[in-house]
């Protein structure tokens, strides 16, 4: 669903993405994590087309995100770091316009919006204009947003910051029933107890390249350390190299769907 092949992004001399290859099956939850820097979000950035990769190809589904961006954007939703809604919008009506710009009937919008209210815990104050919503009721609403059109692919940039934990159940809880029914979910987080809980696989990105790829329990048995928290074998994965010696990973391997699936389950 989701293919970096040999993807490198550069600034000027500096190298944010650095040959990433990379491949989301079906139904996976897959959690990017990372320290500031190291290249996450333009690692997203690529996926939705907001940036071009210096060499190598993107796809989505299938599709080139470099030369079938429109192919590829109707299957994805997206959710920044920082929502951007139309202050004088409603929640409804900005949920409405989304709808709108996907093309779906007015049956089917209306539809799907009352979902998406329903699922996000909306019901409260999607009739008041949004400008003035808390940070945390403005993210519920990008989520709704994102998934109004029934994509295939979710991509969404540090999900958690700003809600309060309430919110957070609410989002950990539609992340996992949304993978349940074959959504695709990519998340960048620095909330290593979220990648933990929830996702199938996770990848350790540093300095732009691919350190870790697996699930947390692979993570776990690799470094003998089965009884220690994710933190602590995050820190050991980006620990300055002056400091630390790199460890030696075991090879990349892409999990089965299926078996993603049941650990979920």
């Amino acid at each position: 669903m989701i293919e970096f092949d040999n993807v490198t992004r550069k600034y000027g001399q500096k190298v944010a993405v650095d040959g990433l290859d990379l491949m989301i099956p079906p139904g996976e939850l897959f959690a990017l994590l990372g320290p500031n820097g190291a290249g996450k979000t333009t690692t997203i950035k690529m996926i939705v087309g907001l940036m071009r990769p210096s060499s190598g190809t993107v796809r989505v589904c299938g599709h080139d995100v470099a030369h079938s961006g429109r192919d590829a954007a109707r299957l994805l939703g997206y959710v920044p770091d920082v929502p951007y809604l139309y202050d004088k919008l409603t929640g409804r009506e900005f949920l409405q316009f989304v709808a709108e710009m996907f093309g779906l009937e007015s049956s089917l919008a209306e539809k799907r919006l009352i979902q998406q209210i329903d699922g996000f815990r909306l019901e409260n104050f999607v009739d008041d204009l949004t400008e003035s919503y808390s940070h945390g009721m403005k993210q519920r609403l990008a989520f709704a947003a994102a998934l109004i059109h029934g994509p295939r692919v979710l991509i969404i940039d540090e999900p958690m910051i700003g809600l309060d934990p309430r919110s957070v159940r609410v989002v950990k809880d539609l992340l996992r029933a949304q993978a349940a029914t074959g959504l695709t979910i990519f998340m960048s987080t620095h909330l290593l107890s979220i990648a933990e809980e929830i996702a199938d696989r996770v990848g350790v990105l540093e300095q732009g390249k691919l350190r870790f790829l697996g699930t947390i329990n692979e993570l776990r048995r690799h470094l003998a350390t089965e009884h220690t928290s994710l933190e602590q074998l995050y820190l050991n994965l980006t620990a300055d190299s002056d400091d630390q010696a790199e460890p030696v990973l075991p090879p990349r391997t892409t999990t089965d769907p299926s078996a993603a699936k049941e650990r979920r389950a």
